[in-house]
C-alpha cells in the first residue's frame, strides 16, 4: 500500500508558517540517505530509508516518511545505499560568472528571493545544492544553467538576461518554484517533481512521475531541507538555553 501526503504538512515551505515549523523540526527524526531496493523480480525502488514493520519491509518514498510502501521481506533481493549524483559540469573559476559568484553573498540573495516569493530560504538553498552544488557556472547535460539550473527557454520566459549571474538566476529560479508551488497548491512533492521533470510530466502522471531521476531528486531536496531546518531548530534551542 502506498500512502502519500505533502511533506510540507511537517515542514511548511511558506514563510508565514515558520513559527510553527521551528517547534515541529526540533522533534522530527533525522534525515536519511537515499537507498535502492532491488526486488527479486528485477525491479528497483529508490527510497529515503527502510525499516521492518509487522514482518514486512516498509520503504519510505519521501524524506519525512509520509509516503511509503510495504513490501514482503521475501520479495527483496538487496538494499544498498545510493551515491550522490555526479555534479554538473562547471566552467573554470576564472570566468566572469564564477568571479561574480565568489563576490556575491549567495545566502543573502536566497534570503531576498525567499522573502519576495514567501518561500523558506532553506528550501531555496536545498534546491541550489541539489541542482548545482553551489556552482554559478554549472551546466547540465540537458543544458540547464546556473545555480538553480534554469533551462534557456525557462530563463527567457522569466526575464533572466544572464543565467550565470547569481542574482538573476536565483531570482528566476525562486519565481519559477513559487509558480509551481501555487500551481500544485503548496504540495512540495509535486512542485519539486515539476521543477525537475516539468509540469507537463507531473500533470500527465497525476503526481510524481515514475522517473528514477525525478523521484531521487524529490527525496534528495526534501532530505536536505529537513536537515537544514533541524540544524536551525537546534541552533535556536541552544540560543534559548545559553543566551549570550
Amino acid at each position: 500500500m502506498v500512502v502519500s501526503k505533502p511533506v510540507l504538512r511537517l515542514f511548511p515551505v511558506r514563510l508565514r508558517c515558520l513559527a510553527a515549523l521551528v517547534c515541529v523540526a526540533a522533534g522530527t527524526a533525522a534525515a536519511h540517505g537515499l537507498e535502492r531496493v532491488t526486488l527479486r523480480n528485477g525491479f528497483t525502488i529508490d527510497c529515503a530509508w527502510h525499516e521492518p514493520v509487522d514482518g514486512r519491509v516498509r520503504v519510505y518514498l519521501d524524506a519525512n516518511g509520509t509516503s511509503y510502501q510495504d513490501l514482503p521481506a521475501s520479495s527483496i533481493a538487496a538494499i544498498e545505499p545510493l551515491p550522490d549524483p555526479a555534479p554538473v559540469a562547471a566552467a573554470p573559476a576564472s570566468s566572469p560568472a564564477a568571479a561574480a559568484a565568489s563576490n556575491s553573498n549567495v545566502r543573502d540573495l536566497l534570503a531576498r528571493a525567499g522573502a519576495q516569493h514567501n518561500i523558506d530560504v532553506e528550501l531555496l538553498a536545498s534546491v541550489v545544492k541539489a541542482e548545482s552544488g553551489g556552482h554559478a557556472d554549472a551546466v547540465s547535460r540537458a543544458g540547464a544553467r546556473g545555480l538553480m539550473q534554469l533551462m534557456p527557454a525557462t530563463a527567457h520566459a522569466l526575464g533572466v538576461q544572464d543565467v550565470f549571474l547569481p542574482d538573476q538566476n536565483i531570482a528566476g529560479g525562486a519565481a519559477y518554484l513559487d509558480s509551481l508551488l501555487k500551481r500544485y497548491k503548496n504540495d512540495l512533492n509535486l512542485a519539486l517533481a515539476a521543477y525537475n521533470a516539468g509540469p507537463g510530466a507531473v500533470d500527465r502522471y497525476h503526481g510524481v512521475p515514475p522517473f528514477r531521476e525525478t523521484r531521487a531528486y524529490v527525496v534528495r531536496v526534501e532530505n536536505e531541507f529537513i536537515r537544514r531546518k533541524q540544524a536551525a531548530a537546534r541552533a535556536a534551542a541552544m540560543a534559548v538555553v545559553s543566551p549570550h
